[in-house]
């Protein structure tokens, strides 16, 4: 309830929807959509997968639009911190090369989300119930955890490339 409750505070106070908003509401919508399939031991333990997948797909969907998904979540960020924020962060757009960074970095999310969610799904399928629980949210932390610190690194160095830092 805390997410949507912010993300419905967001959009009274902005007027507008933003990207975090929009993800954080799609996971929730997608999970009790997920909880209400019910279903067999193996469905309970891979539906969150399903959720990550989901938003995988949304990733890489994105990079058929204009500006993909990594965009969107970025300006949101930047926005909130400023009040000019979304506008400033427009102009990132602009700057050349920019634009195949946030296409990079939204097709590696998504395929990272894409890839997390078949590895979650085999590995419910050939791990006791027990294994799968305990080593699961681990393995799964791991990943974002490695795609953050890529997303960091990649950022970086095309920041360091563009003579930015």
């Amino acid at each position: 309830m805390p997410p949507l409750a912010w993300s419905g505070y967001e959009l009274a106070r902005t007027r507008r929807l933003d990207a975090v908003s929009v993800v954080v509401v799609s996971g929730i919508l997608l999970t009790v959509g997920a909880t209400l399939m019910g279903g067999s031991a193996k469905l309970i333990q891979i539906r969150d997968a399903l959720v990550t997948g989901a938003i995988g797909l949304m990733f890489l969907g994105s990079l058929a639009m204009e500006k993909p998904m990594i965009f969107y979540l970025a300006r949101a960020m930047m926005a909130r911190d400023t009040e000019d924020g979304a506008v400033a962060f427009e102009t990132i757009w602009q700057r050349p090369g920019a634009p195949p960074v946030f296409r990079m970095m939204t097709a590696v999310w998504g395929l990272g989300l894409v890839l997390q969610t078949a590895l979650m799904c085999y590995l419910a399928w050939i791990w006791p119930i027990n294994r799968y629980l305990l080593l699961s949210p681990f393995i799964s932390y791991g990943i974002f955890g490695a795609m953050m610190a890529w997303s960091l690194w990649y950022r970086g160095k095309r920041m360091r490339a563009a003579g930015l830092m």
